[in-house]
């Protein structure tokens, strides 16, 4: 079985460097780009299975280049990026990536969210019908919910906010992304009142409501339903 090949999208050559050397490590094939346009001109000629993609590279912005990516490319991109602000992040994920690392980051964090990313884009073309987390059950097909073989009554709108975080198991939906999905795009910005919704929702699923864990806030981004190892 051939492994996944990564591109390396960062103008800094020791973090080239230090991934190269991890990803090679770890059995992926490396590509590299060291600019916007490089890295255009990689995903279109050597059609990367994923991509690793600072914001800050010397020619263009790394949200032009996720813009123009998705245009022309359905490959999941990581961005890895030392901006910090949440609105960045946000406005990356709403672009399209599929997920975000803050430098200085952790390897072993780094190569996890890889291999989560290349398994959802495995499946992307069959979406999930059914979700099981931790004796939890999400059968979207037939709109049921269980946790250890007891079902859980859940409103309409609560169920579709489950489900759809289900759809996207393992990644950040963000607020507005969520907010437009549930209620419509005139209430993207009624964060408050999805706050109050995803706080109900947890105390119904969690084994113990006084400690949820299944969905995971990413302060001030949005949530994602974990996934076990």
């Amino acid at each position: 079985m051939t492994e996944a090949r990564v591109l390396i999208v960062d103008d800094e050559p020791q973090i080239q460097r230090f991934l190269k050397v991890a990803l090679a490590a770890a059995g992926y094939g490396v590509l590299t780009a060291d600019s916007g346009s490089a890295a255009l001109r990689q995903v279109a000629n050597a059609a990367p299975d994923i991509i690793l993609l600072d914001l800050g590279l010397p020619d263009m912005d790394g949200k032009d280049v996720l813009r123009s990516i998705r245009q022309f490319s359905k490959a999941p991109v990581i961005v890895v990026s030392a901006r910090d602000r949440e609105g960045e992040k946000i406005e990356a994920l709403d672009l399209g990536a599929d997920d975000y690392v803050e430098k200085p980051f952790a390897i072993g964090e780094l190569m996890a969210r890889l291999r989560a990313a290349l398994r959802h884009a495995a499946k992307d073309a069959k979406p999930p019908t059914r979700v099981e987390i931790d004796g939890l059950v999400i059968d979207i097909g037939k709109r049921l919910v269980s946790r250890d073989g007891r079902a859980i009554k859940l409103t309409p709108k609560e169920f579709d906010l489950l489900a759809l975080l289900a759809k996207f198991v393992g990644r950040v939906v963000t607020h507005r992304q969520v907010l437009a999905a549930i209620w419509g795009p005139a209430h993207v910005d009624d964060t408050q009142y999805l706050r109050v919704f995803i706080g109900q929702l947890r105390a119904k699923i969690a084994r113990d409501p006084t400690e949820p864990s299944v969905i995971k806030t990413e302060p001030g981004v949005g949530y994602r339903l974990v996934e076990g190892e």
